[in-house]
């Protein structure tokens, strides 16, 4: 029978690669202790080393180029194009 693949959350994989960064236990014994392969913790350590930079940058989550008012607006023209619509479907009778 074929095993199902497991998938671990971002919280697991971030506290098990602080595990293996800290350097207390070989990585034998993180992968008993965490029931992964060795080669999953290098990898998750790996990345993690990496990303860690991008916790620092003073960038912020919105998209370079968006405009909140052509969105507002965007929506405003949708609520209309719907309320239309709305009352078309009433008029036919659906």
């Amino acid at each position: 029978m074929k095993k199902s693949r497991r998938k671990f959350s971002s919280a697991f994989k971030a506290q098990v690669a602080i595990e293996a960064l800290k350097e207390r236990e070989s990585l034998a014994e993180l992968s008993n202790r965490f029931e992964v392969h060795p080669n999953m913790i290098s990898k998750w350590k790996q990345e993690f080393l990496e990303k860690s930079a991008g916790v620092f940058d003073k960038k912020t989550d919105r998209e370079p180029g968006v405009d909140p008012e052509k969105l507002y607006a965007q929506i405003g023209q949708l609520k209309v194009e719907n309320d239309f619509l709305k009352k078309s479907l009433k008029k036919i009778g659906l």
